[in-house]
Formats: structure tokens, C-alpha cells, sequence
């Protein structure tokens, strides 16, 4: 196999990419520490289930986070409450970058995607409708975020069949992801969490969520198909042209007419499929036990089906890929071998990740988040509830920037954010929509957010370059959300 071929072959983050975003969130950790050492510590009170109490917030007494936890958060945050998740999320991105690299060195990717593109071929822009569909749907109602980076190379790779860019492929896989938690139904992780919290009953006020989903849907795909379009008539304009170059001739519809006739790529790819079967069971699975364990207040079980999903994938993911390869007859070393060799092209990533936890430990560690969470609520006092509902919106889009689980924000500001709401004419059923809002489209925009490195990185795409891709649709679904929550204060949504 040639130089050219092995570098094509599995997943291959751009370190380019990489250090540009490094250099921005070791910028954004000593911001961090200066603000701990200038900004008052202070504290809610919290109730067993860790929810903020209002009316018990203190100042502490003067103290200011040492130096020396500041240089070493990279270290430290693995002590922290965080520790799993992020060792979770590491876990499965190894994984991830081995699986890829077998699944291409067999053919199992290529064969996938031609499938898909024969079936497509005369109906280009139904295959982008259906795609986002699926991917929305599926964060929108079982909550998936993590896994959805297993769907970017394929996707990827059939964007470039179809003669669009990796872009489109990105847009029709991680971003209809990251967008269905916008449109939240069901989630558990936003909707489910957040109604629980603010005392509601769970799924109630679905009818305008359902609204919402609609009128996401149509403008990503909208969006999407308008892009795709231009760049089939002009593909120099694309940001990721250059960078796509490597990948146009392996992934081109005569690549794709040749792997249908590839038998042993076929018997593969069948063994694969049979694994992602027990994947989707664990999204099923992971979706029945968080609307359980919120219908019935019982946080281990909410617990457990938050991490089912991640874990079955973790699990059948590379179990499926390992299998495939010794169908192919892929085995021994040469496999292991492979798997290694996928495994070092993700490896680039992981101090990303690490520097993204350091955040969050030094924020809390330092313990100034309360204090900042006040102030906006003392900010809120005796306006407008319509400005109400645009500053609670403003306020969790930002600690989105430093707080990227959305259950985890949910904690700590519904429970004051419902006592604002009764105090100051906004109802909670609002306020859920606007969390819902704030959280789901800013997985795609701060560099802070690991999954979003990690999708543009694949694809050599820098942050800039990645914010002139979707700055036109970050526009239209801020229009979007402005309207749907001005309307909810209209209307007195509950």
C-alpha cells in the first residue's frame, strides 16, 4: 500500500487544527485563574439532590486559589467530580480511532457509503433531509452526543461521493446532532433534567417542542441543501477544498461503483452492521431508563441510562469492527496492528480534552461560579420578563463556555432560575425551552467544546474557518430562538 493510501485510510485529526485551538484554551485557563484570584468566592446553600437553594447564598470568607492548582488543573481535574466523564469520553475516542482505521483498511466504510450513494444517487438532496432527520431525532428524543462522532467519517465519505465537501458531511452527521439538543422532545439529558428540577410534570408543553423540531429541521436542512448545492457548481469555495484534495479521488463515485463488486467487504460490512444493532438497543435502552429514573426520582437508575449508551457503544463498536476484520481475514498483528495505528491518530486530541476539564476544575475549585450566578440573578430584578427570558438565555449560553454538560448547568442555575421565573413573570415551561435553546447550539461554536475539536479536526478545518461555515446558520437559529421564546412570554407558555 502507498504513502498516499495509508494516509488516507481511518480517522486523521489535523494537528494544525489542534495547536490553534490548544493555544486558545490554555489562554482561556489562565483567564480562569485570574478570575479566582480577583473575583469574591461565595455559595448557595444546596438541598440533597445538589440543587441550588435560594436565598442562602454567602460570601466566603477571603481566600484565593493557590498558584501551583492553577499550573497543575491538567493534573488535578482528574480528582474532580468530573473525572469520570471525561475519562469516559477519552476512553471512547481511543476506541473510536482504532474501529475507524480497521473499518477503512477493510473496505467496510467504502462499502457502506457506496450503498448508500447508489440508492441516493438520483435523489442527492432527499439523502441530506433523511440524514439530518435521523441525526436530530435521534439527540432530540435519546439524547446522543458523544457517539455521533462515529457517524462523521462515514458521512464524510459520502458528502465527497456526491461531490459536496467533508463540511456537508459534518453538517449532515454532528451538527444534526448538536442541533436535535436544541430541539429537545424528549431528552433526558435537558428536557427530562431540567422540567424535573423546575418541578414540572415530565414532557409536559411537547406541542411547542414539536413546533420547535419542525422549524429547526427545515432550517438546517434548508441550509445544508443551499450549501451543498453551491458547492457542487463551485467546489474552490469551499473552506475545506484544500484539505478535502486527499480524500476527493478515494471517495468518488467510481470508488464507489468499484467496492459493490468487493465480496469479502460485503461479508464484512454485514458482521458490522449486526454490531451497531446493539448499539442502537443501547440508545433505546440508555432513553427507557432516564425517562424512568426522572418518572419515578430515582437518580441511580437516571444515572445508569445516561452512560448505557456510551458504554454499549465502547462495548460493540470495536467488537464489531474486530470481528468484520477477521471475516475479511484481517488478523493477529496486522489487526492489532491496525487498531494501533488508528488508535496514535487520535491520540493528538486527548490534551484537549484534559485542558477542557482543567477549566472546569479551576472554576469550581476556585469557587466563583456561585458568585457570578448571583450576580446575573440579582441583575434580573424588576425588568421586563421578555428581557427576562433573553438574559436567561444569554446567561446560560455563556456558562455554556465553561460548563459543557447540560446536566450538569442544570443543577446549579434551574432551581434559582424557577424562583426568578415565579418572581418575575416568566413561566418555568419557558425557561426549559430557553435552556434547551442555549445549550444545544453552542456545542458547535466554543472552542471548549472537545466533540466540535474533534469533528472539524478530523477533517483539517480550522476554528476560523469552521465559524465562516456556520455563521449563517448560527444566525438564522438565533432568529429562530429569539422569536420562539419572545412567544412563550407572549403566550404564557405552560
Amino acid at each position: 500500500m502507498s504513502e498516499e493510501n495509508k494516509k488516507t485510510e481511518g480517522l486523521h485529526v489535523d494537528k494544525k487544527t489542534l495547536f490553534g485551538i490548544a493555544a486558545i484554551l490554555v489562554f482561556i485557563i489562565v483567564i480562569a485563574g485570574v478570575c479566582t484570584q480577583i473575583v469574591p468566592r461565595g455559595q448557595y446553600a444546596l438541598d440533597e439532590n445538589g440543587s441550588v437553594i435560594d436565598g442562602s447564598y454567602e460570601t466566603l470568607p477571603d481566600y484565593r486559589m493557590p498558584i501551583w492548582k492553577i499550573v497543575l488543573s491538567p493534573v488535578l481535574a482528574f480528582t474532580s467530580s468530573n473525572s469520570v466523564t471525561g475519562a469516559a469520553i477519552i476512553a471512547i475516542l481511543i476506541l473510536v480511532g482504532g474501529t475507524f482505521l480497521i473499518l477503512d483498511k477493510i473496505g467496510v466504510l467504502r462499502y457502506m457509503m457506496a450503498v448508500i450513494v447508489r440508492r441516493f444517487r438520483s435523489r442527492r438532496f432527499l439523502l441530506i433531509a433523511v440524514m439530518v432527520f435521523v441525526g436530530m431525532a435521534l439527540s432530540s428524543t435519546a439524547g446522543i452526543l458523544e457517539e455521533s462522532l462515529t457517524l462523521v467519517p462515514i458521512s464524510v465519505a459520502i458528502a465527497l461521493a456526491m461531490g459536496w465537501d467533508s463540511l456537508t458531511g459534518i453538517g449532515m452527521s454532528f451538527v444534526a446532532v448538536a442541533f436535535g439538543f436544541t430541539a429537545a422532545t424528549f431528552n433526558p439529558f435537558n428536557v427530562i433534567t431540567v422540567q424535573r428540577l423546575a418541578g414540572l410534570v415530565t414532557f409536559s408543553g411537547l406541542w411547542l417542542r414539536l413546533i420547535v423540531f419542525a422549524a429547526v429541521y427545515v432550517s438546517l436542512t434548508g441550509f445544508l441543501i443551499l450549501y451543498a448545492s453551491r458547492i457542487e457548481k463551485h467546489p474552490e469555495k469551499s473552506p475545506a477544498y484544500e484539505t478535502d484534495a486527499a480524500y476527493r479521488d478515494r471517495y468518488s463515485i467510481e470508488e464507489c461503483d468499484k467496492a459493490l463488486l468487493d465480496s469479502d467487504s460485503a461479508r464484512a460490512t454485514k458482521v458490522f452492521l449486526f454490531s451497531l444493532a446493539f448499539v442502537l438497543l443501547g440508545i433505546v435502552l440508555s432513553f427507557v431508563l432516564s425517562v424512568v429514573g426522572a418518572k419515578t426520582d430515582n437518580g441511580l437508575m437516571s444515572d445508569i441510562g445516561s452512560y448505557s449508551s456510551m458504554g454499549t457503544m465502547a462495548i460493540f463498536f470495536p467488537a464489531g469492527a474486530l470481528a468484520a476484520a477477521r471475516v475479511y481475514g484481517l488478523r493477529g498483528k496486522k489487526l492489532f496492528g491496525a487498531f494501533w495505528e488508528g488508535v496514535k491518530t487520535i491520540l493528538p486530541v486527548l490534551p484537549l480534552i484534559i485542558f477542557i476539564l482543567a477549566i472546569t476544575y479551576v472554576l469550581n475549585e476556585g469557587m466563583i461560579m456561585h458568585t457570578i450566578l448571583h450576580a446575573v440573578a440579582s441583575l434580573m430584578n424588576g425588568i421586563s420578563p421578555y428581557w427576562v427570558i433573553l438574559l436567561m438565555f444569554a446567561f446560560i449560553a455563556v456558562l455554556e463556555f465553561f460548563i459543557g454538560s447540560g446536566t450538569a448547568k442544570a443543577f446549579l442555575v434551574v432551581p434559582l432560575m424557577s424562583l426568578l421565573c415565579d418572581l418575575l413573570g416568566v413561566t418555568r415551561q419557558s425557561m426549559v425551552l430557553t435552556f434547551c435553546f442555549a445549550d444545544g447550539f453552542t456545542n458547535l461554536l466554543y472552542p471548549t467544546s472537545g466533540l466540535m475539536i474533534i469533528a472539524i479536526g478530523m477533517v483539517g478545518v480550522s476554528y476560523r474557518k469552521w465559524l465562516r461555515f456556520t455563521a449563517p446558520i448560527f444566525l438564522i437559529e438565533g432568529v429562530l430562538s429569539i422569536a420562539f421564546m419572545l412567544l412563550c412570554v407572549a403566550i404564557g407558555y405552560s
